[in-house]
């Protein structure tokens, strides 16, 4: 081209959830059948939908006026007093319609806060890592995110010291963000952390921003605090969304909250530049938000989310009896959303897997992958092989989650208990002594 036409932080953009899938496919091909625990896809994992969420969607589906046309570029008014009401209520914070934006899912919310965010500033976010976050807070600045770490020797639990100093060092951090319940790990933030990230924000006049996409999900809701409740006048932005709650990924319809605007006039000028940008797309979906208010005041919502609840945490308690039993692997029981990420002791990460793949055109592609994967990225080198031999598709932390800390992440979707059962066992004996 005559002209540069490539953005110069390009290469900051990973997303090896879905990346992964080109390797799967090609093995697919071979007649190896892929088990997909990549991506927290509830539908495409056999989860059904009940009927009267269905019938509401399909009623509302026939009205021209509140199915077809634009919305506001704010948000449907009876989507904003709904969430304004549920929402106040919920965190003892005064939310008002007009502090409520919708967006076309979290990804084009969380694309815009950070594109609108002066490229100077940065925002200090957890790692593990999920990639929208880390890869678009990268390409704003130009530079690699920056993070603080989720530990795995501790719950997979940040130390608020290691945030502090950070904060303290780099005079170009603004934010701080946390996802919570947090993906990849599963992992819910407890009171006092939360309350260490407010107080560091406080001190050092930083905002928030949490990502609050799980927060329903959580398996004992009463763990789970939404930061607003303790934000203490903290400039915030909350991050919520239907895709995972309902679930209804393909409605594309996200949310974001803003609190305590009035308190920092750069904060409001800020939030003002996110809602004019959004007008320039004139408006979000409007179907998933003519219904919200319907579906989640049904009082036959509770009931639903609570029997999603227990199987998920079904899963996860058995995930982390199986996999937990082996010796060189770090397993935390999740405490919320439906992933489990699993990291890899120093031990085994001297070892090298010899396991032929399923067959000799999957080891062919196996070997062709390998050969442009670094031996330093041991975890995507063992998902590869893992898959290859066995069909089953997880991520690695590293490569898929800007992770420091080297395993995989895999979902607690599977509809099926046998299948989950088996997918477990075929891991754990993957990984057995033997194997390394």
């Amino acid at each position: 081209m005559r002209v540069n036409i490539v953005h110069p932080d390009s290469g900051e953009l990973h997303y090896e959830i879905r990346g992964i899938i080109d390797f799967a496919e090609h093995l697919q091909q071979t007649g190896i059948d892929i088990t997909w625990e990549n991506i927290g896809d509830p539908i495409a994992k056999g989860e059904q939908l009940p009927e009267w969420i269905r019938d509401i969607v399909a009623n509302a589906a026939k009205n021209d006026l509140s199915s077809y046309g634009y919305s506001p570029t704010q948000g449907l008014d009876v989507a904003r007093n709904f969430l304004s009401e549920t929402r106040s209520r919920e965190s003892n914070v005064k939310l008002a319609p007009d502090d409520i934006l919708f967006f076309n899912g979290l990804g084009d919310a969380i694309t815009t806060i950070y594109t609108w965010l002066n490229p100077g500033a940065r925002v200090l976010g957890p790692n593990p890592a999920y990639p929208t976050h880390s890869s678009l807070e990268a390409v704003h600045s130009g530079s690699p995110h920056l993070t603080y770490s989720l530990d795995p020797d501790n719950g997979w639990l940040p130390d608020l010291e290691e945030v502090r100093d950070k904060v303290a060092s780099n005079p170009d951090i603004a934010a701080l963000l946390i996802i919570n319940p947090d993906n990849p790990t599963g992992m819910v933030y407890p009171r006092h952390i939360l309350e260490g990230f407010v107080a560091i924000a406080k001190e050092y006049n930083l905002f928030l921003i949490a990502d609050e996409i799980y927060a329903n999900l959580t398996y004992n809701p009463e763990d789970f605090i939404s930061l607003a409740t303790l934000a203490n006048r903290v400039p915030t932005i909350i991050m919520r969304g239907l895709s995972k709650e309902i679930p209804w990924p393909g409605s594309r319809c996200g949310w974001v909250e803003f609190c305590y605007i009035a308190e920092d006039p750069d904060f409001a000028r800020y939030a003002q530049a996110i809602e004019e940008a959004k007008m320039t797309e004139v408006c979000s979906t409007t179907l998933p938000q003519t219904v919200l208010p319907t579906i989640l005041g049904d009082d036959r919502y509770a009931p639903y989310l609570e029997r999603r609840r227990s199987q998920y945490a079904a899963r996860a308690a058995e995930a982390h009896t199986v996999l937990g039993e082996h010796p060189l692997l770090k397993v935390v029981e999740p405490k919320g959303a439906f992933y489990l990420s699993v990291a890899f002791s120093d031990e085994f990460l001297q070892g090298v897997f010899t396991e032929p793949a399923a067959n000799p055109f999957a080891q062919k592609l196996l070997d062709t992958a390998l050969s442009d994967i670094p031996e330093t990225d041991f975890d995507k080198r063992f998902c590869y092989q893992l898959m290859a031999c066995t069909g089953i598709c997880v991520v690695p932390l590293s490569t898929g989650f800007n992770s420091d800390a080297q395993g995989f992440r895999m979902t607690l979707l599977e509809a099926d208990d046998a299948t989950f059962t088996k997918t477990l066992q075929t891991i754990k004996d993957f990984c057995s002594p033997a194997a390394v």
